[in-house]
């Protein structure tokens, strides 16, 4: 990722505007890239009171007949009682990948379940909801697609009065929806979207954070940009995802962890991000950035980087969007603070978690790409230091440490000169010796600007020894070239 074109670099006639046209044409590959990437993944919902109860009792293998047993005694026993324990000994059964493969084999054995779920009997809908949230979370095809049966039903559920009982309901139509086009073919004409619409009102947290997992899941099936989003956005969803993402007492991480990432999966389909921007998600993304910064220097909460990295993907991508400059995009992030929180979450995601570097990396790049004032944001706090400090993380981290610099010098002779030289020449100097051609690449397109804005840089560059280091790279003849050109229209200019 973040290539650039390998080879020679071009004659000195290659300007500021074909270095910016070359670097767009990367990232706009990277975009493409991130978007393809989506984090399909199932939730196995259990009651820790139950998990605690049934402790030490190891989840059996039992054949045709002791499920045919179960079924029988669920469905005909005598007593209540009677009835739940046999779901209950089905529900651990099927915990076993073999004995889901035994059950959904037998002739009505998902027909007795859909029997069970549809009663007028509370405790036994609940075991029976809870033995098809166990055959949700398989991982083979035919157990999922044998619950079809259960969905629309699932569906209905979810306008219930029971907390509890939405929030498994949810967690499992989430499994099956990322599982199999099958389902999603027969939920979206009964209403998936609208009734999701509905249970976002809850004022349960357990509900919402279970809504936001199985939202997620159904953004990301592959039909999502042409059938399931245009619904989405044309709901009331958008709005109240926004009002749960808004800094506040209020703010709940798993909520808004869920509900970021659904946004997240918006924002890439591209359907309609000049709806959301004009909903204020430039705003409310970039409030709670500023609040992530603060949170990160209160507490060690180790959870705060899984809202870090959707937050700053969706600021990224919308921030690429022709409707973000139309609105103000850059003036509602409020440069100097958004910059200096943006910062501080890079300090805490190199002790936390630095493989998610590079997403604040991309954020700062988007803003200091097409905006002198993030720029200057940049300098003014004296941010290049600790920027050049990112240099030994990883190459993906030097590209883009190195392309944000780029975006800076190519401002102009003013960023420059208070560019160079500072520690930035040494650092230089040690990514010109990085084995990576990339890097290499990369640090040479710096050089260029700063010898094209800054002539006197490519006389401090060669008394460093700066072309000693460049003799391992094939490019150092046409950049000596390029330093001797430059110097010559520098002293006759």
């Amino acid at each position: 990722m973040w290539s650039r074109q390998r080879g020679r670099l071009k004659p000195l006639c290659c300007g500021v505007e074909e270095l910016r046209c070359r670097r767009r044409e990367r990232e706009a590959a990277l975009r493409k890239a991130r978007r393809e990437q989506q984090l399909v993944s199932k939730r196995l919902l259990r009651d820790e009171a139950l998990e605690e109860a049934e402790e030490g009792c190891v989840a059996m293998i039992f054949g045709e007949a002791e499920i045919q047993q179960f079924l029988r005694l669920a469905q005909r026993g005598t007593e209540e009682k009677e009835r739940e324990r046999a779901l209950v000994s089905l529900r651990r059964g099927l915990q076993r990948p073999e004995m889901q493969q035994t059950f959904i084999r037998l002739e009505g054995s998902i027909r007795t379940l859909v029997g069970l779920l549809t009663s007028n009997q509370a405790l036994l809908q609940l075991e029976a909801a809870r033995c098809l949230h166990e055959l949700s979370h398989s991982e083979q095809s035919a157990v999922v697609e044998a619950c079809l049966p259960a969905t629309s039903y699932l569906l209905t559920y979810l306008s219930g009065h029971s907390s509890d009982f939405i929030e498994l309901c949810l967690y499992t139509l989430g499994n099956l929806i990322v599982e199999s086009e099958a389902v999603r073919r027969q939920l979206l004409p009964q209403g998936i979207v609208p009734a999701l619409a509905a249970c976002i009102q809850s004022p349960h947290l357990t509900v919402l954070e279970a809504l936001g997992y199985a939202l997620s899941q159904l953004l990301q099936a592959k039909e999502a940009p042409e059938k399931i989003i245009p619904s989405v956005l044309g709901s009331t969803l958008p709005q109240h995802m926004l009002q749960l993402l808004q800094p506040g007492p209020k703010l709940n991480l798993g909520v808004a962890v869920e509900f970021a990432w659904c946004l997240h999966y918006i924002i890439c389909s591209q359907v309609n991000n000049a709806l959301l921007i004009t909903q204020g998600a430039l705003s409310t993304l970039g409030l709670l950035l500023l609040d992530l910064a603060g949170a990160v220097q209160r507490t060690e909460d180790a959870g705060l980087e899984l809202l870090a990295c959707p937050v700053l993907r969706c600021l990224s991508n919308l921030l690429t969007e022709a409707a973000a400059e139309a609105v103000g995009g850059q003036l509602q992030l409020r440069d100097e603070r958004v910059v200096a929180a943006l910062f501080i979450l890079l300090q805490f995601l190199l002790q936390k978690q630095p493989s998610l570097l590079p997403e604040g990396l991309w954020l700062l790049n988007n803003l200091t790409a097409n905006s002198p004032s993030f720029c200057t944001s940049l300098l003014s706090l004296d941010l290049i230091e600790p920027l050049l400090h990112l240099l030994s993380v990883s190459n993906v981290v030097s590209m883009l440490v190195l392309t944000v610099l780029c975006n800076v010098a190519e401002k102009g002779p003013a960023y420059c000169q208070r560019l160079w030289p500072g520690p930035l020449l040494s650092s230089l100097l040690d990514t010109l010796a990085f084995s990576d051609t990339e890097v290499v690449g990369q640090s040479l397109e710096l050089l260029q600007l700063l010898f094209l804005y800054q002539p006197g840089a490519a006389q401090a560059f060669l008394q460093q020894s700066g072309l000693q280091a460049l003799q391992r790279h094939e490019e150092v003849a046409q950049l000596q070239d390029r330093v001797h050109a430059l110097q010559q229209t520098a002293l006759h200019g």
